[in-house]
């Protein structure tokens, strides 16, 4: 059985323009392939709502069954990531976002302000996580245990 395609795009207009290194997309791409998803390197767009919207459709019709966002999930006026999320999931789970905004706030209080969003669109699970590495660490054990699960569902799976 092959593995399942994993995706991860990074979220960010210095990233994309090369005036700061993605820190935090090669540590989602190592835990979904530590978890044996197919994952290839995390592509890089500016924010913006149509940027991730158009870039997480590219990512479900090449046949991705989870992707993680990274960055855009704060207050500025270029975070836009949830916006561009919402024009493509079908379905909101609205407690994997609230169960990584409680854990990142073990760690820090600002993750509170993450306004990052999940939900399924076909058989693709989608899930926002903010930019900085550590919140990217600290959410994706979680993203990975509820992912399998998540993606038995959408394909019709006993609970």
């Amino acid at each position: 059985m092959t593995a399942p395609a994993a995706a991860v795009v990074t979220v960010s207009d210095r990233s994309y323009r090369g005036v700061r290194a993605d820190t935090a997309g090669p540590v989602a791409v190592a835990a979904l392939r530590d978890a044996g998803y197919r994952c290839d390197d995390a592509s890089l767009i500016p924010d913006g709502t149509e940027a991730v919207a158009s870039e997480l459709r590219r990512l479900v019709e090449a046949g991705a069954r989870v992707i993680v966002t990274c960055g855009g999930t704060g207050v500025s006026p270029r975070d836009l990531t949830p916006e561009g999320t919402a024009r493509v999931i079908e379905r909101e789970i609205p407690g994997v976002a609230e169960r990584l905004r409680a854990d990142g706030a073990a760690h820090t209080p600002l993750a509170a302000l993450s306004r990052g969003r999940a939900g399924v669109t076909g058989g693709t699970f989608i899930v926002n996580l903010p930019g900085s590495p550590r919140a990217v660490a600290s959410g994706m054990p979680f993203v990975v245990d509820v992912a399998s699960h998540i993606l038995s569902q959408v394909e019709g799976g006993d609970h």
